[in-house]
Parts: C-alpha cells; structure tokens; sequence
C-alpha cells in the first residue's frame, strides 16, 4: 500500500463499482471521486475507505444500519459523506444501491 493511494484492491472494486453507470465517470489519480455537476458525491480515501454523499435522511439510517460514521478527511469531519464498511464495500451488488442514493442526491443540488 502507497501513502499516496489508495490500495490497488480498493481502486479495482471503485471502478467496478463506478463502471456501473456508464454516465459518471471516475476523476482522480490520487484520490479518486466521482463529480456530478460540480459536485464530489463519492471518493476513495488514502486509507482504501469508501465514502458517499448522502442526503440526511438516508445518511442517518445508513450510520444506524452498517454502525458507520462520518468520514474525516485531514481532520475535518465530512459532514455529508458516510464512510463505507469494508464488507459492504466488497459486495458491490448491494453497494450499488447506495451509490444510486448517492448520485440522485447530487442530482438535487443547484449545478456549480
């Protein structure tokens, strides 16, 4: 594992996940996102975690669900961006569901 990337496992089963909707496109050498409008609604930290946008309500009952948290990125808490447990990072037919949730909520916001 590089310090600075993600873990090669990780990447592979991100762009698995990303090549799943053929209209996003994965960004990031370092540190891979995906973007919708000017806005970030997923990325893969250094650390090979997973983290997705949510809305409230949804971001809410997937903390309760998975016993996750919020991400923290260099020390501040992303507010939005519930990190992915590594098992249901892994089961990427089940993971898609989340990532959907993710994208129709970036959908919601006003384009930057």
């Amino acid at each position: 594992m590089s310090a600075e990337t993600p873990p090669k496992e990780q990447i592979e089963l991100y762009d698995e996940l990303v090549s799943m909707f053929p209209e996003i496109k994965r960004k990031g050498k370092k540190v891979p996102y995906t973007s919708l409008n000017g806005h970030m609604f997923s990325y893969l930290g250094l650390d090979g975690t997973l983290a997705l946008r949510l809305d409230k309500q949804n971001r809410e009952k997937f903390l309760i669900d998975f016993n996750t948290e919020l991400d923290v990125q260099h020390g501040s808490v992303m507010k939005e961006y519930a990190r992915v447990p590594s098992d249901l990072q892994k089961d990427l037919p089940r993971l898609k569901r989340f990532f959907e949730l993710s994208l129709a909520y970036v959908k919601t916001l006003k384009p930057k």
